[in-house]
């Protein structure tokens, strides 16, 4: 249905906020739960957790695109960086500092992955998307400032929280060169590899296992705000770029903040008001984006979920399938004009 939109960045945006209310719910509620129990084990059951919901949910080698022996170096580094340092980083400064704080200091994590993106990638970056990513980082700014001023800040719990934005900030811009891959088999591998690197730690360092009731909330925050969550992100890098999903996603701390609030922290008045006005208008510009001009597609042969009514797969087949499905395929050299976000077949420049 939105393959013919009048934007097509409604889509990549949709998918990113879904994401982002996922992981930002689980933030408030993992600051609960890992009350006592080690990092290195909070870390391993959230990705035995989301490893399961990702295994479960996989599709037939005729829908997506499997992963390829080229993408295990890749794979390695996104399980390092976003399984391993991200989380048990997060877990310790959930310990050491309020979780709405928390949560209002993962809005860095966006604008690690919208520079990153830009540098490493050449995701087009233009005034609007600039000033996107400016409200939502104001908004969070609003939220740190205020909570700073009434003294509710702890450093060092909100300086392992950065360490974890930085961390997911380079996973994601690495999950843009897998963001055509089959999204369960990338989270399940990610998973995987995260949940036997913390596992072994906890085990080689004796961390204490939790009792069993919360154990299995972490896995239902592993399952929900780890892995549905990071699923809905790669299906939203596939269709909009890593740098604008991940400044979508910039809402989940203001989501977080709302959700420890609930729980009964104590936050409000107009900083959140504020805040709030800020991030929703940054979500509203990349919801609402059109960017076209007259662009070039040069010759390529690869392999991902695609259809043919989108503009760009004319090969033929006998017979034509209907719907997405994939195979390896070629594109023609190309030039035309429509609107466009930069997804794995928009990556040319701008000047």
């Amino acid at each position: 249905m939105f393959r013919n939109c009048t934007y097509p960045a409604l889509k990549g945006g949709l998918l990113a906020l879904l994401a982002a209310i996922l992981f930002g719910l689980s933030t408030p509620v993992l600051q609960r739960l890992g009350q006592g129990v080690g990092p290195l084990s909070t870390a391993a059951l959230l990705y035995v957790g989301a490893a399961g919901v990702a295994w479960t949910s996989r599709r037939s080698a005729a829908r997506e695109a499997g992963i390829t022996r080229q993408d295990v170096p890749r794979l390695l580094a996104m399980a390092v960086t976003g399984a391993v340092i991200g989380p048990v980083a997060l877990a310790w400064g959930l310990q050491h500092t309020s979780g709405s704080s928390a949560s209002l200091m993962l809005t860095l994590e966006a604008v690690f992955t919208a520079v990153l993106a830009w540098r490493w990638y050449g995701e087009s970056m233009d005034k609007r998307v600039a000033l996107a990513v400016l409200l939502l980082l104001a908004g969070g700014l609003v939220l740190v400032m205020a909570q700073g001023v009434g003294g509710q800040v702890r450093l060092w719990g909100l300086l392992a929280v950065m360490l974890a934005t930085l961390a997911w900030g380079v996973d994601n811009t690495l999950s843009r060169g897998v963001a055509e891959r089959d999204p369960a088999q990338v989270v399940g591998v990610k998973a995987v590899l995260g949940a036997l690197c913390t596992g072994a730690l906890a085990a080689l360092l004796n961390e204490p296992l939790p009792e069993a009731t919360r154990a299995a909330g972490l896995l239902a925050v592993g399952a929900t705000g780890y892995g549905l969550s990071l699923r809905f992100y790669l299906l939203a890098q596939r269709t909009f770029g890593a740098a604008r999903t991940g400044s979508v996603f910039a809402f989940a701390p203001f989501i977080g903040a709302l959700g420890a609030l609930a729980w009964g922290e104590r936050l409000g008045g107009w900083p959140m008001l504020l805040a709030g006005v800020l991030m929703l208008a940054g979500v509203v510009l990349h919801l609402t984006e059109v960017h076209a001009h007259e662009h070039t597609h040069d010759m390529m042969d690869h392999e991902h979920a695609h259809r043919h009514d989108d503009g760009h797969h004319d090969h033929v087949h006998q017979p034509m399938p209907v719907g997405m499905h994939s195979h390896g395929h070629a594109h023609q050299r190309l030039t035309h004009t429509h609107p466009h976000v930069p997804d794995g077949l928009h990556g040319h420049g701008h000047g």
